[in-house]
């Protein structure tokens, strides 16, 4: 239905169409932003990142802290490339990994504002990895087709 060349969304439509626009923008969100931080780890652009890690950690991974900090920027570049391809996995372990950076940051101490703005990251991670699972639900086995007969 079109209004002066405007197509119009009828009300049972809205909810879905918001969903796939919230949808898409915390896939895409979560899949640029990772790639950028852990790319950003090598180039130490935004930061000097090895300053993050909490001396607790520091003391029980291998290697220096810049080694340590390598290692999460791959991890983080690998979270925004499953984000991309397989949401409903990729929303959870982003939110596992922001809990593991809320922690650091909370032993580290003095970060308190950016600890409690990762943890509406990790809520956003979670949102996005529900609505992959509604757009894109599991494909169906045998044993489920006969279970629901």
């Amino acid at each position: 239905m079109t209004l002066l060349g405007r197509t119009q969304v009828v009300p049972e439509q809205r909810v879905p169409a918001a969903a796939g626009q919230v949808f898409l923008v915390l896939r895409v969100g979560f899949t640029v932003l990772p790639i950028v931080f852990g790319l950003d780890k090598f180039a130490n652009v935004l930061t000097d990142w090895s300053k993050y890690l909490a001396p607790q950690i520091d003391s029980i991974v291998p290697g220096t802290a810049h080694q340590a900090m390598l290692a999460v920027g791959v991890v983080e570049i690998v979270a925004g490339l499953i984000v991309a391809v397989l949401p409903r996995f990729g929303g959870p372990l982003v939110a596992v990994w922001l809990a593991g950076i809320i922690v650091d940051l909370l032993l580290l101490g003095g970060h308190g504002d950016v600890a409690l703005r990762d943890f509406g990251l990790l809520l956003a991670a979670l949102a996005l990895s529900r609505l992959a699972w509604a757009f894109h639900p599991a494909r169906a086995t045998g044993a489920d087709v006969r279970a629901t007969a």
